[in-house]
């Protein structure tokens, strides 16, 4: 099969979206069954969920879904459960009156076997879209959200993290996946060497060919300007509506593909189709409108589910408007790229 092909400015879902009302009544309803009947009746939800989710995301009229991850837990309770070494002591809060099972790094830790691939499977089953993304946790993100009793230092962690989502995104590209993002939303603020995410970044893409970028949020992305040709992904996508757009300039130069963030996810006021126009535009004169996705900030997990309906609709009413503004300049398509630079 050849490379896809999206239409310009393609639409993205970054990571998550908010949870069916009654998937999560399910879950907490489920507590009174036996261990292994309740993981099954989870799983036939948790797919049920996922079809509604894709389906409300495509009618809506994105380009590229995700699975929602709707079977997951933030941040990286889902992805290290299923990693021999970790450990969960208990709930730690983690801001209002959200709490997560932070894990412990208690031995060495071991590859078990593929984590996401029978979830892509299933959202490849259930989209129409021809692409869909994957979304993983990312080395330094998982580190940040760990605890550590076994290793010598978290960066010694961090790299072990790294070679296996190294052997994860390999059996997602064996699986058919062609496009999968790695979530460093703590890579600007985690209490770690920066060179030393990078590397660990690196290491986690390393001989992997498919699409794989990068999503990160924060408020210091010129921290992160100096690595940008250094990392070895398809595409950074940033948060910046959150930040009202004041860091669009670290775009000056970027030779890699771009997921701009156009809606807060912090918020519950929906934005306008023309601030989202201006904000890309904006964009623009920074980077070829052929190097950039439109998507939201960050994960739209805590958003009430029509406030997020609602502000997916006004990015999507945005880019259908620009896109007939770049129709008129001959450029309605663009392919799917795997490679780490943009023109």
């Amino acid at each position: 099969m050849g490379a896809a092909e999206l239409p310009v400015l393609p639409t993205a879902l970054t990571g998550s979206y908010p949870k069916p009302v009654w998937l999560r009544a399910l879950s907490r309803g489920l507590k009174m069954y036996e261990n292994k009947k309740r993981l099954k009746l989870l799983r036939e939800a948790h797919n049920d969920a996922v079809a509604l989710v894709v389906k409300e995301l495509e009618d809506l009229g994105i380009d590229i879904p995700t699975d929602g991850e709707v079977r997951r837990d933030p941040v990286t309770e889902y992805l290290v459960k299923k990693i021999y070494g970790f450990k969960f002591y208990g709930p730690v809060r983690m801001w209002g009156n959200h709490y997560v099972m932070k894990p412990v790094a208690v031995d060495k830790l071991r590859y078990l076997g593929p984590i996401l691939v029978s979830d892509y499977l299933h959202l490849r089953e259930v989209a129409r879209s021809r692409t869909v993304k994957v979304t993983i946790t990312g080395p330094a993100t998982a580190t940040d959200w760990s605890f550590n009793e076994y290793y010598s230092s978290r960066e010694e962690l961090m790299f072990d993290l790294a070679k296996i989502i190294n052997r994860e995104l390999k059996n997602l590209e064996e699986a058919g996946a062609e496009y999968v993002q790695l979530n460093e939303t703590s890579l600007l603020s985690a209490p770690l060497d920066l060179e030393s995410c990078v590397e660990a970044i690196n290491e986690a893409v390393k001989g992997v060919n498919i699409k794989v970028g990068l999503h990160i949020y924060g408020y210091s992305y010129e921290r992160l300007k100096p690595f940008f040709d250094e990392l070895e992904v398809s595409q950074l996508t940033l948060g910046l509506a959150g930040y009202s757009f004041k860091y669009l300039k670290v775009l000056d130069g970027i030779n890699k593909e771009v997921g701009i963030g156009v809606v807060d996810v912090q918020a519950y006021r929906v934005e306008e189709p023309d601030e989202i126009i201006r904000a890309v535009r904006k964009a623009m004169r920074y980077v070829h409108p052929e190097c950039i996705y439109v998507n939201p900030d960050s994960g739209m997990r805590y958003l009430p589910r029509a406030v997020a309906r609602r502000k997916l609709k006004s990015m999507i009413d945005a880019v259908i408007s620009l896109r007939e503004e770049l129709k008129r300049r001959g450029l309605t398509a663009i392919p799917l790229r795997r490679t780490s630079t943009c023109p």
